[in-house]
């Protein structure tokens, strides 16, 4: 028995997908807020921990026999403010992957619109684990280099706060965006843009752009830490390839949409 639907959603279904380059610019600027919404109440609940978070954020260079140094007076204030956004942006994730998707979808097929719960959980949880790699991988490895590079020089290691926050948010940050190919490749075969043939035929031109974006995102110039950053991502392209084989399929266009 056929469901009988509102006129007004179905109108408003129609003009969901036809949206003007304005109507995209004010949809992005809804998100953006909301985004920063997200992230402000997030920090408020990361600011309360603070010490304990800076505390783990700089065990890697002490386990390194680093030695943090506040050079400026508002050192520390700012160091524990700009960690706990970053500890906002985590722990609101799922919030911020849910409404990245609700700025992509008004250009998908009504029926392309069903996979928004896989998106926000398969793109959630590949960020988390950037993070986890970003942090007993990727970061350990950069201090612990950089710092050796200098002991052989017979430099004093004297590292300040800031500085080594900053390479810390560069890595934990960039690596979770990083981490979110897959689950950007997931989405694009599964409505059809994308299919593990093209992305095998165009791998060269990929492993390209790895490299010139990781020379981009990577706050260092010393190639190892380029590496931390752009072996990763081809090795996610490649399982974007695999997750493109087993879920991808042609676009296909119901009646209706």
């Amino acid at each position: 028995m056929p469901v009988d639907t509102d006129p007004a959603e179905e109108q408003q279904e129609e003009l969901h997908g036809q949206m003007s380059f304005l109507d995209h610019l004010e949809e992005l600027r809804q998100r953006l807020i909301r985004i920063l919404i997200g992230v402000g109440i997030g920090f408020a609940a990361c600011w309360t921990f603070a010490d304990p978070l800076f505390v783990f954020v700089s065990k890697p260079v002490i386990d390194a026999g680093g030695k943090l140094n506040m050079t400026k007076l508002t050192e520390g204030f700012n160091v524990e403010f700009k960690l706990a956004i970053v500890a906002a942006i985590y722990l609101m994730a799922p919030y911020l992957m849910a409404q990245v998707w609700g700025f992509i979808s008004p250009g998908l097929y009504k029926h392309e619109r069903r996979y928004a719960l896989p998106f926000v959980i398969f793109s959630t949880v590949l960020f988390y684990v950037g993070g986890v790699f970003g942090y007993y991988v990727a970061f350990p490895y950069a201090v612990a280099f950089l710092l050796d590079w200098g002991r052989n020089m017979g430099l004093e290691t004297l590292i300040s706060a800031s500085e080594f926050f900053d390479l810390f948010m560069w890595i934990m940050v960039g690596l979770g965006i990083v981490f979110e190919i897959p689950a950007l490749i997931f989405v694009l075969s599964r409505i059809g843009l994308v299919s593990a043939g093209f992305l095998l035929k165009n791998i060269k031109y990929a492993v390209l752009i790895c490299f010139v974006v990781a020379a981009i995102i990577t706050p260092t110039t010393d190639v190892p830490t380029m590496m931390l950053m752009a072996g990763p991502m081809i090795g996610l392209y490649l399982l974007g390839v695999a997750v493109a084989f087993f879920f991808g399929k042609k676009r296909t266009k119901e009646p209706g949409d």
